[in-house]
């Protein structure tokens, strides 16, 4: 692990960086948001264009790289998303920050599948595994760090706009300065929706249902935690506390993912979830309570996603693996775009306990859709499974490729050492 992290600790820093910046300006709209006085609906809106914008960076900037290359779309990105940070106490009004977000959350897209991609070219056959490990652990690091620098700052003036902007600004000088090669970018032709949903039915609703679930937490939390009149400081820990279960939760639910029947799983995760759901809407007016259903329904999520790709994975040819990680990435994208909207709509009829009925109402549907599959397909022998590969939902495709590549790798190697005994 010392020798991957040695062999890439340019790009790793960069990384974390970015997530410092990105963990800071997603908590402070919807901090700052209470205090311009936008709607609960309104800022469900602005929230909800983040992830629009990040489904088209991820589809679009593979083309621009092809054209201009890593490095101008990584300098041009980078531009955008300093000057839109700086923007946004400028222009205080709902359009104006809906369309920041959509360029944010482009950017960002394009930068990740950048830095992802450079990632993925430093790395051998051997080391991906831990190279795609650090890099998880580096990106939930970062997030959960941008929380405390929250606490820091005065969400009612300007500073830490600027601080979240020049965060950005500092973390694309480890990786452009980075002696690693500017890599070839190759992406696979994914498959159809249709084919991938015919391959594997829970795989796909989990991956939409899942979105929503990530995409509220993500862009929802800060909002309910200012709805609710928690402080600066109640706030950052309650966002963080997301991030910290799954960054826990992530290799036991892993390494139980390997040696069970993977739609047993999905079901406890998702009542799991659930009940974490219904502790936070029933008493989450007492702040432990709160973070103790945060820990869990974070906990539940971000594991929740390699363990779909694992068990979508047992259905498909080695070969097809990376063809499925496009649409497996687009089909989330979709309900994390619909996520922060219909949170945001039912907060606004209910008050803050929308945010967690939301959150509950989507880990049942998984959980009752999981029941329904178990009746019409046979469970899969144990020993037929691939492995399980740890990735970040906010990861774009390239990473998720990567994952499916070393998920291919495991099984493959699995597959070798059975034939030798």
């Amino acid at each position: 692990m010392i020798k991957v992290f040695l062999g890439s600790w340019a790009l790793l820093l960069g990384m974390l960086f970015l997530m410092l910046g990105n963990g800071i300006q997603g908590t402070l709209l919807g901090i700052r948001g209470e205090i311009e006085g936008f709607s609960t609906f309104e800022m469900s809106i602005i929230m909800s264009a983040y992830f629009g914008g990040f489904m088209g960076g991820s589809r679009l900037a593979p083309g621009m790289i092809r054209r201009v290359g890593h490095v101008r779309v990584f300098a041009a990105l980078a531009s955008f998303i300093s000057a839109v940070l700086i923007l946004y106490p400028v222009l205080p009004n709902v359009a104006a920050w809906t369309i920041g977000r959509a360029i944010i959350g482009f950017c960002f897209s394009g930068v990740y599948v950048t830095a992802e991609s450079w990632l993925n070219n430093s790395a051998t056959n051997e080391t991906r595994g831990q190279t795609l490990s650090l890099y998880m652990l580096v990106q939930t690091l970062g997030i959960v760090a941008a929380q405390g620098v929250m606490a820091l700052g005065d969400p009612s003036n300007y500073v830490l706009f600027v601080v979240s902007s020049g965060l950005v600004s500092v973390s694309f000088a480890p990786i452009l300065l980075s002696v690693s090669p500017t890599p070839a970018f190759e992406t696979t032709k994914p498959l159809s929706l249709v084919a991938l949903f015919n391959i594997s039915p829970l795989g796909c609703a989990g991956m939409f249902l899942l979105g929503g679930l990530f995409s509220a937490q993500f862009g929802m939390s800060a909002v309910y935690g200012a709805g609710l009149g928690l402080s600066l400081n109640e706030i950052s820990i309650f966002v963080s506390s997301f991030f910290i279960g799954a960054l826990i939760v992530q290799y036991p639910l892993g390494w139980l993912s390997d040696r069970m029947d993977r739609r047993i799983l999905i079901l406890a995760v998702s009542i799991i979830g659930t009940l974490g759901a219904i502790l936070g809407m029933v008493l989450g007016g007492q702040f432990l309570t709160l973070l103790a259903a945060s820990f869990v329904i974070g906990g539940m999520t971000n594991p929740l996603y390699s363990l779909l790709l694992a068990y979508t994975n047992d259905f498909l040819d080695h070969d097809d693996m990376a063809a499925a990680s496009g649409g497996m990435v687009f089909i989330s994208g979709l309900g994390a775009i619909a996520g922060p909207v219909l949170t945001g709509a039912i907060m606004a009829r209910i008050g803050p306990p929308g945010f967690f009925l939301f959150i509950g109402t989507l880990f049942a549907t998984l959980a009752i859709y999981a029941v329904y599959r178990m009746t019409q397909r046979a469970a899969m022998p144990i020993g037929d499974t691939d492995s399980y590969a740890p990735i970040m939902m906010s990861s774009s495709p390239v990473a998720v490729e990567v994952a499916q590549e070393v998920a291919i790798e495991n099984a493959i190697e699995e597959d070798e050492h059975a034939t030798a005994t």
